[in-house]
């Protein structure tokens, strides 16, 4: 079992990193997320979602050989990705953030059995 939690880990905290992209400027920005024209306060704003996203796939990398933060990697990622999940289901998404939206939705099962896991391996 804790093969599975390190792969979620891994596969989930890589594609948290590619956002990072982002933070490389606008052009970047604009083709991750299909956004034209974007106003200086959106790229600041769109910057720093990258970073964050960056600094969270870090962790849960680092997560894989530091079991003892396991669980809660697990838990920012399902926060991450869950909450992503419920906020776009109520939008008219761009085929961009579509993409987004249903890596995200394939992402949620391996990570709920993944945490449950890994809540009994500490109990």
């Amino acid at each position: 079992m804790q093969y599975f939690i390190i792969g979620t880990l891994l596969v989930t905290g890589v594609i948290h990193l590619i956002p990072l992209l982002g933070a490389l400027g606008s052009t970047r920005l604009q083709r991750l997320y299909g956004i034209e024209g974007l106003t200086s306060d959106l790229e600041l704003l769109l910057s720093h979602r990258a970073i964050l996203f960056g600094l969270l796939g870090a962790f849960l990398i680092y997560a894989t050989v530091k079991p003892s933060v396991q669980t809660i990697a697990l838990v920012g990622a399902l926060i991450s990705v869950g909450s992503f999940v419920v906020l776009a289901w109520r939008g008219e998404l761009s085929s961009e953030i579509t993409r987004v939206f249903w890596i995200d939705v394939a992402l949620l099962l391996p990570l709920c059995f993944a945490l449950g896991a890994s809540v009994v391996r500490a109990a």
